[in-house]
């Protein structure tokens, strides 16, 4: 069965006057989240550092929603870029109730051909990068009792190869979800995850799915951003209001499959991917 629009799912004003920030939201899954967010009544601001492409995206979301999107470019490695995102997000809205914290970076490496500086890099701009955006963030979403969704991953559940770098990245946030969730759930503020699985047509999947086969994907298909969209919505809407410190595995139990392999090809035939390093 393929995935679904949001709008056939939820009410269209669900988030009517609330405002999201998302970091990584001007490409890939995050910028469908952010989309989806603003089709049920929400504004937003997208964050990366390619300010081209950025205001390219906030455009194109913007024609295709009818909504209210704001574009700024930033780098979350730097605590002084995301503090000026979120300046800019309550100057131009006045508040802000929810941050998806999506700018990531990865690639595939056995350990031997991996750097220093390529590990240290995958995780300032995933662990860094989300703890960087949230500190920024944080005391204007107590203000709004609003939420937080770290986009994380299920590499390191079985230690994926050639991802020891982003497996690392995201089981560190999957633990500051769980800090953050009891730290803040006091303030009213709700703190999940989303791992999400294969999402066809995705920049990450045309990189690191060489090879991959919908056969090791128990429910038959491969992901689609829809299926991301559906579960961010759900998870920051008052329907999730008691869900808080989760990591939801969005992947059609892919990661559970005993009997898949993540990189066929590289698995194979790991020399013909060493120009990918």
């Amino acid at each position: 069965m393929a995935a679904v629009s949001t709008s056939k799912i939820f009410k269209d004003d669900i988030f009517k006057d609330k405002v999201l920030l998302c970091t990584g939201g001007g490409s890939g899954i995050c910028k469908g989240l952010t989309e989806a967010v603003v089709r049920h009544g929400a504004k937003a601001v997208i964050v990366s550092r390619n300010k081209d492409k950025l205001e390219k995206a906030a455009q194109e979301m913007r024609n295709s929603t009818g909504g209210d999107i704001f574009a700024v470019s930033g780098d979350v490695r730097k605590p002084q870029d995301m503090e000026n995102a979120v300046k800019t997000t309550i100057e131009k809205f006045g508040r802000l109730d929810y941050l998806i914290n999506g700018a990531a970076g990865n690639f595939l490496s056995p350990m031997q051909h991996l750097s220093y500086n390529a590990f240290r890099t995958v995780i300032e701009i995933d662990l860094l990068g989300t703890f960087n955006t949230t500190k920024a963030a944080m005391e204007y979403i107590k203000q709004t009792k609003g939420a937080i969704l770290n986009i994380s991953a299920t590499l390191y559940y079985t230690g994926t190869p050639y991802q020891q770098h982003a497996g690392s990245a995201k089981a560190a946030i999957d633990a500051l979800t769980k800090h953050w969730a009891v730290e803040l759930g006091p303030h009213g503020v709700r703190v999940n995850g989303i791992a999400p699985g294969p999402i066809g047509g995705t920049e990450g999947m045309d990189k690191l799915g060489v090879g991959f086969e919908e056969e090791t994907v128990p429910m038959g298909r491969i992901g689609d951003v829809k299926d991301i969209e559906q579960s961010t919505v759900f998870l920051l809407s008052e329907g999730a209001s008691y869900i808080n410190g989760v990591t939801l595995v969005v992947d059609g139990g892919h990661w559970m499959n005993p009997n898949y392999v993540a990189y066929p090809a590289m698995v194979h035939n790991p020399i013909n991917f060493k120009g990918m390093l």
